[in-house]
């Protein structure tokens, strides 16, 4: 896919790109766009996370193609409410639409007790390993959800040969952190990053050309003041990174979105 930044080049100084937010579970769309692009934002990545959300996110993106571009999913939270024929009918409609989309994701493990309670382990291990398994052979980028499943995703991805993933919202240990890294393969930064502790430590401890900016949008961040985000709130990752490694926001927006660029293959021209 190729985009050209020239129409951005005179309105905006700075140009970030959200590469994990859900827009189909936004209530304004259309509104969070508008703000988005005004706030500089060029492109937003919108995941899939189910069937009726993958087929949602597609029709987003081709309402608005100038700015959302599509990745096609299966989250490890929704398997225990599926049966087979319906896992099977996501993962081939997953692989029919591989040509059309930029990534597949959210994809992934989830060893919160909650979620394995509702799919095991084994379920969800099987079902990651024939999504990374799609991946390599439509040559896509994925897009990994790990809670408290760090090292068993890394040993996946990375045994499937999957050249390109982003562990997104990353909060585990340094020791997988420098594994990930060392594999050529990113973490993304949230609004968390403005109080989260271990996602503070995760994003100081990684190179910034291995570092993205995401939103996971529509998540409700805060602790004093709980706000429900939007693609506009990437700003804020930005800023949360500038402070923690202590490097300017435009130096930090600029190498993030050359990043992002590389890693979804949006063969976008980009002027700062």
């Amino acid at each position: 896919m190729c985009w050209n930044f020239k129409q951005h080049q005179q309105k905006q100084l700075i140009q970030v790109i959200d590469t994990h937010a859900h827009l189909d579970e936004l209530e304004n769309l259309d509104t969070a766009i508008k703000k988005a692009k005004e706030a500089g934002i060029v492109a937003i990545v919108s995941m899939g996370s189910s069937q009726n959300s993958n087929l949602q996110t597609m029709e987003i993106s081709r309402c608005h193609p100038s700015i959302v571009f599509s990745a096609l999913g299966l989250h490890p939270c929704v398997l225990g409410e599926m049966n087979p024929s319906e896992l099977e009918n996501t993962i081939n409609f997953i692989q029919k639409k591989a040509a059309e989309i930029i990534a597949i994701g959210e994809i992934g493990l989830d060893y919160d007790k909650r979620a394995i309670k509702s799919a095991s382990k084994v379920l969800q291990k099987d079902v990651l390993k024939r999504l990374l398994s799609l991946a390599k052979k439509h040559n896509k980028p994925v897009s990994i959800h790990s809670r408290y499943a760090w090292k068993d995703c890394f040993n996946l991805v990375k045994e499937s040969n999957v050249e390109k993933a982003v562990f997104h919202w990353f909060t585990g240990f340094s020791s997988v952190l420098k594994e990930i890294t060392d594999a050529g393969y990113f973490i993304s930064a949230t609004p968390a990053a403005e109080y989260h502790e271990e996602h503070r430590r995760a994003i100081k401890e990684t190179p910034l050309e291995r570092l993205l900016l995401e939103t996971d949008c529509p998540v409700i961040y805060g602790r004093e003041h709980r706000y429900t985000s939007a693609p506009a709130d990437l700003l804020r990752s930005l800023r949360a990174v500038a402070s923690i490694k202590d490097i300017d926001e435009a130096v930090i927006a600029q190498q993030t979105t050359e990043n992002a660029v590389r890693l979804f293959n949006l063969g976008m021209t980009i002027s700062q």
